[in-house]
């Protein structure tokens, strides 16, 4: 399994605006992709910091995630919301834990 680690800054007050773009339309089309396996976002109320983790069933999944322009839309998206462009870092899943938690 491998994950695709994206870190942001929040602009001031545009938080929830960040969470609801997340459920509205970045979790919808990362369900369409070949291989997702779920994710998560966090956010830090006080700092605006933010971080994504979806989790790909093989490397190659993850890939074609950002060569079928899936990525690239969810940070256009969100971009204008964003003090800079977000990096991304990605690893292979050398752990995992079973979370049971409603979506």
């Amino acid at each position: 399994m491998y994950a695709k680690v994206v870190t942001f800054q929040i602009k001031p007050g545009e938080r929830e605006e960040v969470i609801r773009l997340f459920h509205d339309f970045v979790v919808p089309g990362a369900k369409k992709q070949k291989g997702f396996n779920g994710g998560l976002l966090l956010t830090d109320p006080r700092t605006g910091k933010g971080t994504s983790i979806g989790l790909w069933e093989t490397e190659g999944d993850l890939l074609a995630s950002e060569t079928s322009g899936y990525y690239k839309d969810w940070v256009t998206k969100l971009g204008v919301h964003f003090l800079a462009k977000p990096t991304r870092d990605i690893y292979e899943v050398s752990n995992l834990a079973s979370l049971a938690l409603a979506a």
